[in-house]
C-alpha cells in the first residue's frame, strides 16, 4: 500500500541539513545514482534503491519528473530473493554426491561443504525472479519534512540509510519523543525528565 491507495501506513520524518546549491540537479543525481538496479538473472539476493513513483518497474528520474508541485514524489523499492531451505538441501546434497562420484572422494571438508552450499545458492539464486516490494515517500523540502508510507522496521532503516546516502541528510523518525525533543525548546533539566520516562501500564 502506498501514496496512491485508498488506504495505508505512515512513518513521519524530519530532515536534519539543507543542499547549498543546485537543489533539483543534487537531487536528480542522487535518485539516478541509487535507482533500483535488476537482479533477475544474477546470483544476487538482494537490491535496494530508489523507483519512479509512476513507473517503479522503468525508473526514470529524467524531466524532473519526480517534482509535484512544491514536493519530491519517489519510491524506494527493496527486491528479495528467497530459494526455500528445502530446496536449497536437496540441490545441495545432489551436487555433494555428483562431486564426490567425480572426484572418487568419501569426505568432504566443512568448508568444502559451504562453497559448494554457496554455489548452489547462487545457480538457484540466477534461476528465480526477485519479488519486488515498493514504498512510496513524500518530501516536502521546504518544511524540511517527509512521510514514508510503510511502518517496518526493516524498510525505514533501508530508507534511512539509502536517503543519508543519496542526499548527504539525515532523517529523525518522529515519534513522541522525538517530537517533543525538537519542537519543545526544552531545557536539559528537561531533557533528562524526558529521557527517563517510561510507558505506563494503565492494566490491573
Amino acid at each position: 500500500m502506498g501514496l496512491l491507495s485508498s488506504v495505508g501506513t505512515i512513518t513521519r520524518y524530519r530532515i536534519l541539513g539543507k543542499i547549498e546549491t543546485d537543489l533539483i540537479g543534487t537531487i536528480t543525481e542522487g535518485l539516478e545514482k541509487n535507482k533500483i538496479v535488476e537482479i533477475d538473472g544474477t546470483p544476487m539476493e538482494k537490491a535496494v534503491g530508489w523507483a519512479s513513483l509512476e513507473n517503479p518497474f522503468l525508473s526514470d528520474f529524467s524531466g524532473s519528473s519526480f517534482i509535484l508541485g512544491t514536493y519530491f514524489v519517489f519510491s524506494l523499492r527493496i527486491d528479495k530473493k528467497s530459494v526455500p531451505a528445502k530446496i536449497v538441501g536437496k540441490h545441495f546434497q545432489m551436487q555433494l554426491a555428483k562431486q564426490m562420484k567425480e572426484s572418487n572422494r568419501e569426505f568432504f571438508s566443512r568448508n568444502e561443504k559451504k562453497m559448494i552450499k554457496e554455489h548452489v545458492r547462487s545457480v538457484l539464486n540466477q534461476r528465480i525472479p526477485a519479488t519486488p516490494n515498493i514504498y512510496d515517500l513524500i518530501w516536502d523540502y521546504e518544511n524540511a519534512s517527509l512521510w514514508f508510507y510503510s511502518t517496518l522496521k526493516s524498510a525505514n532503516e533501508e530508507l534511512e540509510s539509502l536517503f543519508t546516502q543519496s542526499f548527504k541528510l539525515s532523517l529523525i523518525r518522529l515519534f513522541p519523543f522525538t517530537i517533543a525533543e525538537l519542537n519543545l525548546g526544552l531545557s536539559e533539566p528537561d531533557r533528562d525528565l524526558l529521557s527517563n520516562l517510561v510507558p505506563a501500564s494503565f492494566k490491573e
